[in-house]
């Protein structure tokens, strides 16, 4: 904190250092300074954000170039590196390079979602029955602050596409398959977008932070940089960082990416498989339920916890829109016709996972709107009550829920998450290994967010976490983890 700039920094030292002078509070203060992002970075952890900002943009790179260069094999170019007969440069040199008709395309892109989200205030939910749009307040931030913000993700994925099929249908302005044709072209693009929006909020946050109060310095630039430093960066009034990027440009990409492989599909091989409807359809519910429910959005870890750095602002410029999107970029290279009983249990694992997915976060919001005063499986919901102080020494009442899926897991929605991510891998058969790759992912990255999330907790309410835990000892899977 020492490091942090400016009157308004020294002055939220100041008050920190006043709440845990104050006997009572002491505890709680030292409790409170935990919420968040860590404070202090140990050797593992550094070494890990270190290997993250080296390797992950190679990462990025290799899946992409072993379906350009390897027909989606992911051994072959390691096999051909250990053997000598070929080497990382030769592979870098055979990429193709930036050119300026993707940066203009990516250009347009990211302004036309900018311009929606800021000059286009939402209206469809005063036409859409059960839409919560417009004007929303987020979650109290560690400072004590409520922020707010425009909801209108979904009437922009709802222009974005329906211009899509517009031109697709009579205009004609580009080809359907613009996004794969200049698929690696683009992803320079994206490359510089992530690291211009990143290096630029940790500036920021040293120079001119939007709320000094809200900044977390460790003391290591590398951290910092990469898992951000201010809460919630902000242009003006309404240009949040965090809720741009993390919704757009990113997601509302993630169905035109994989409506542009199928029509590669159909332009190579003169039809659509079942496996690409399977990819773009579940997919396509996954993305039309983060925007249906961006407003509850708005009290998830990305935006409840997570500051703004690397990870946020290069992860959901690059890593989304390219490794999301795996599954139908191997379609491309590698047509499945499924067997009807095989496409019939990827959907109906797909449909299942989502329907724990959602039931288990709209049991959470129910809970949380009527503050308990509803039913969930047909029963009154049972809690544990539980009290946290913000920085400012607020004292501040929650309430976690210990029935319905709730009672079942402390993170099923985690598990429904996994399902469908199965589903979207199951969809590609069972040939390459380059499909998977999501699974393992998203695996890794929701066991890691339990762990995360669980830790910020029990710091955030101590005793009365223990309490909860005991009331519903597993994670995901219930008897096992």
């Amino acid at each position: 904190p020492a490091q942090m700039n400016g009157g308004a920094a020294m002055e939220a030292t100041r008050r920190r250092n006043k709440l845990s002078t104050n006997g009572q509070a002491s505890e709680e203060s030292e409790q409170s300074v935990q919420w968040g992002r860590a404070w202090e970075v140990d050797w593992f952890s550094l070494i890990s954000v270190i290997g993250l900002l080296c390797f992950a943009p190679f990462i990025v790179f290799y899946f992409v170039m072993a379906c350009d260069q390897y027909q989606c094999s992911i051994s072959q170019p390691l096999i051909e590196l250990f053997r000598g007969e070929t080497t990382l440069l030769s592979i870098w040199a055979q990429a193709p390079s930036f050119t300026w008709t993707s940066a203009k395309i990516y250009s347009i892109w990211v302004a036309f979602q900018v311009f929606l989200y800021m000059c286009v205030p939402d209206v469809t939910h005063k036409f859409i029955p059960g839409y919560v749009g417009g004007v929303q307040e987020g979650a109290r931030t560690p400072a004590g602050l409520i922020n707010k913000y425009e909801i209108n993700g979904l009437q922009c994925w709802l222009i974005t596409h329906a211009l899509w099929f517009a031109n697709a249908q009579y205009f004609h302005w580009f080809s359907p398959t613009i996004i794969v044709d200049n698929w690696i072209p683009l992803l320079w693009c994206t490359n510089i977008l992530g690291y211009a929006v990143s290096t630029f909020a940790f500036i920021k946050a040293y120079l001119f932070p939007t709320n000094a109060e809200d900044c977390k310095f460790t003391g290591n630039v590398f951290y910092n940089y990469m898992m951000g430093i201010e809460f919630n960066p902000r242009i003006g009034k309404w240009f949040d960082f965090k809720l741009f990027f993390n919704g757009r440009p990113g997601i509302v990409a993630w169905t035109l990416i994989n409506l542009s492989y199928m029509a590669k599909q159909q332009q190579l091989y003169g039809h659509v498989t079942n496996s690409m409807i399977l990819v773009n359809v579940l997919q396509a519910i996954y993305v039309l339920d983060f925007f249906w429910n961006e407003a509850w959005y708005l009290k998830t870890i990305d935006i409840c916890h997570d500051h703004f750095g690397w990870y946020l602002g290069w992860g959901d410029c690059v890593w989304l829109p390219y490794l999301y999107t795996l599954q139908g970029l191997y379609l491309v290279y590698h047509p499945v016709q499924l067997s009807t009983p095989h496409a019939l249990a990827v959907l109906s694992l797909g449909l299942v996972g989502y329907y724990i997915f959602r039931s288990t976060n709209h049991q959470k919001d129910l809970f949380r709107r009527t503050e308990g005063s509803c039913k969930i499986w047909g029963r009154k919901p049972t809690y544990i009550e539980c009290s946290y102080r913000s920085s400012d020494g607020g004292l501040h009442r929650s309430k976690l829920l210990t029935t319905g899926f709730w009672g079942v897991a402390r993170h099923l929605n985690y598990t429904g998450d996994l399902m469908g991510s199965l589903a979207y891998c199951a969809a590609c058969g069972f040939g390459h290994l380059l499909p998977y790759f999501y699974i393992v992912y998203m695996t890794i990255l929701l066991v890691h967010r339990c762990v995360r999330d669980e830790h910020r907790c029990s710091s955030k309410y101590g005793k009365d976490w223990k309490r909860y835990t005991d009331a519903v000892p597993y994670r995901l899977i219930p008897g096992v983890f």
